[in-house]
């Protein structure tokens, strides 16, 4: 074997070669051996299944053996139980090798298995930061004894945590970690391609930016792009063109989608993602109806039923599964043939973690299906797709201002140390939420949250009445939930459902679609929120969830979008109907999209701006420009609506005196951020319209020459 086993702890050399097989290591783990060992924080990429959970922990645990470290002094971290729960064999296995324990611990472990590992911590801990943070939290647990001997953190999914306010938080409790255990903890995050692997990993240091570190083996060097991670525009081609067979087909609903499915590939094993919990439930009714062998996953669907058909999905052939992104992250459910993608996943990144799903074969393409069931949503698969082909990847940006995640790490650790000085309160985050604590400190006082007594700090009435509920468990996570109804046939759950299919007035049943079927209603307990219901033989059951907005496609996709329409192909394979809808799209645009900048149509008293820039940007210059926007017109991702008395005139005095506006946060946004009552109200506002602006997206658009037609319109 090479020279980098030879640095692994002998008996872990001795199980790869006699129990596990292998001649050697994968090329990610051989580079990695030596930093790890070395101490060096790191972030490790491949895509999916290429051997990263490996790569961190055979020489964290050869240097935990040699170096004799305590109990526990691993932690490894998910974003998702189900994927702690998919490893534990595996990490359990080899930390066996050297004698050493692993354990789960998370909201799924009982009470009793928790009491047992803390009388006998295991050496590798396999948890979530919200879990984590409960331990730092809890009364039982004497969080200092108990972490005084953790050495090292390895973070699975990075990208999955660093692009939403989970990655604060994560950041946040690694930092109280630290000052816990007494020591820099050693920082690992495992990843898929990103476009920022540098910047990434200097995130996940935190306040020890200092230490040594090392990004091993990228995948992807992206093109080069404008400030802000926005591609320049025509793209560069890759040096080493995208490997897979990915094909781009338009069937306009989702029953076509479901006969398209059930005649293609029959007698494989094919994944189905969805960009939202009822279109998977649709399609996977229409795929049962079609008699085809079909499991679902969805975040709203019961623990045990997603188990149940994720297990028999594992162990079945002839099969399909349709899941939204819940089984995007690593989760093993077998052997894939296929991966069929409805419209477009949300990135690049995103795109390349499902592609990943397949070709593991000996032998096997990675492969993909795109199934646009509209315009736009073929029109943004197209568009990803562009950039996909040449070798462009989003940059993982953390979301601005995370003020409110500052308020929750301040009650928290109010009430994991007891009491806290005031002045010492920024230094248990090393600066991460700049000069934030100290007002929102005294906000916490003055509403009550908070009591203070001689400089000393503590959790008042108002935190206790608000999050002290079952041991300040709401207190531990970063977001807030929609509401939603259980629902049950008998004693067993089946999922959970929006209460407003509850509330809407229907004529006769009232009937609701969940975990693929349809189910009649036949009592409601409104005050314990839950719903009683028997299979309805007839179907005809309704699917829906309120979901907060996604903030729409990017200012990249976007202007890939246009570069598709102004004729450029993404480099897969086109059915007969994408190219015959692609010619027709190109031809009803043609007013709208010139490639030297954008344009300002009208039709009559419609008057739109075509940016190609983005919701957010979009969102942005409709805040910049408040004279000549539609002020009633919701945000689009590719126009802007202007006034419908717009002249040449007036637009370029409005755009003489555009000065860059951040958009206004609107009444319901602010009501759904979490932790807003424990932040004054305008900087709740302010952390919103900060994460609703493209601020770099909207000046590039700016700066372009604008074209203004008076009597085309797309």
């Amino acid at each position: 074997m090479s020279e980098a086993v030879g640095r692994l702890h002998p008996s872990l050399a001795h199980h790869l070669a006699n129990t596990l097989g292998w001649t050697d290591l994968r090329p990610l783990q051989e580079h990695a051996v030596r930093p790890l060992l070395a101490g060096e924080d790191a972030l490790l990429l491949a895509p999916t299944a290429g051997g990263k959970t490996e790569a961190a922990l055979f020489p964290l645990l050869s240097a935990m053996a040699e170096q004799e470290w305590g109990a526990p002094s691993l932690v490894y971290l998910a974003p998702l139980k189900a994927l702690l729960n998919n490893l534990l064999p595996r990490v359990e296995t080899y930390a066996g090798w050297l004698g050493r324990r692993a354990a789960l611990w998370h909201g799924d472990v009982t009470a009793g298995a928790r009491a047992r590992l803390l009388r006998e911590p295991p050496d590798v801990l396999l948890t979530t930061p919200e879990s984590l943070e409960a331990t730092l939290v809890s009364a039982k647990v004497d969080h200092r004894r108990w972490f005084a001997g953790l050495r090292a953190v390895v973070v699975d999914e990075v990208h999955a945590f660093a692009g939403d306010d989970r990655g604060w938080h994560l950041l946040a409790v690694l930092e109280r970690l630290s000052r816990v255990a007494g020591r820099p903890l050693q920082r690992v995050g495992l990843s898929a391609t990103v476009g920022n692997p540098d910047e990434l990993l200097g995130w996940l240091q935190g306040s020890f930016t200092g230490r040594p570190r090392r990004v091993v083996a990228p995948e992807v060097s992206p093109p080069a792009g404008r400030p802000g991670g926005h591609p320049s525009f025509p793209l560069a081609e890759p040096d080493d063109p995208p490997l897979g067979d990915v094909q781009l087909d338009h069937v306009g609903s989702v029953a076509n989608a479901a006969k398209v499915i059930a005649a293609l590939h029959q007698g494989e094993k094919r994944l189905v993602f969805c960009d939202s919990r009822k279109t998977v439930e649709e399609l996977g009714a229409a795929l049962l109806a079609r008699g085809v062998t079909t499991f679902l996953s969805h975040a709203s669907l019961s623990l045990d039923e997603r188990r149940r058909a994720e297990r028999a999905f594992a162990e079945a052939r002839d099969c399909v599964i349709v899941s939204t992104s819940t089984l995007e992250l690593g989760i093993d459910v077998g052997d894939l043939d296929r991966v069929v993608q409805i419209n477009a996943p949300s990135s690049v990144a995103s795109f390349l973690q499902r592609l990943g799903r397949t070709g593991r074969r000996p032998g096997a393409v990675r492969n993909c299906l795109f199934l646009g069931l509209g315009e736009e949503g073929f029109l943004h698969a197209a568009g990803l797709l562009l950039l996909w082909g040449h070798g462009w990847v989003e940059p993982v940006t953390p979301p601005p201002e995370p003020r409110h995640i500052a308020a929750q790490q301040i009650l928290a650790l109010c009430l994991q140390e007891g009491r806290i000085g005031s002045r010492t309160l920024p230094g248990w985050w090393g600066g991460l939420f700049g000069g934030a604590s100290e007002p929102i400190a005294r906000h916490l006082v003055g509403e009550g949250f908070l009591e203070s007594d001689g400089g000393m700090l503590f959790v008042g009435p108002a935190a206790e009445m608000r999050f002290g509920h079952r041991h300040f468990m709401e207190l531990t996570t970063a977001f807030t939930a929609m509401p939603e109804f259980t629902v049950l046939t008998g004693r067993e759950e089946i999922g959970r459902t929006d209460p407003a299919l509850l509330t809407d007035k229907v004529d006769g049943p009232r009937l609701l679609l969940l975990a693929g079927h349809s189910w009649r209603v036949t009592w409601i307990d409104w005050r314990r929120r839950r719903c009683f219901v028997e299979p309805a033989a007839d179907g005809g059951g309704r699917a829906r969830w309120l979901v907060p907005g996604t903030g729409g496609a990017s200012f990249a996709v976007a202007r890939a979008v246009r570069e598709v329409l102004l004729g450029t192909d993404p480099p897969v394979r086109l059915t007969r109907r994408a190219r015959a809808l692609l010619a027709d799209l190109r031809a009803s645009a043609a007013p709208a999209v010139h490639p030297g900048g954008n344009v300002v149509c009208r039709t009559g008293p419609d008057v739109r701006w075509w940016t190609w820039a983005g919701h957010r940007a979009n969102a942005t210059l409709k805040a910049t420009l408040t004279t000549v926007a539609d002020p009633e017109h919701r945000t689009e991702d590719f126009h802007v609506r202007l006034r419908g008395d717009l002249s040449p005139q007036i637009w370029q005095a409005a755009l003489r005196e555009a000065r860059l506006t951040l958009p206004p946060a609107s009444e319901q946004a602010v009501e759904g951020l979490k932790f807003r009552d424990a932040l004054p109200r305008r900087l709740a506002e302010a952390t919103l319209s900060a994460r609703l602006a493209d601020l770099t997206g909207a000046a590039l658009v700016l700066a372009e020459p604008h074209r203004f037609r008076l009597t085309a319109s797309p």
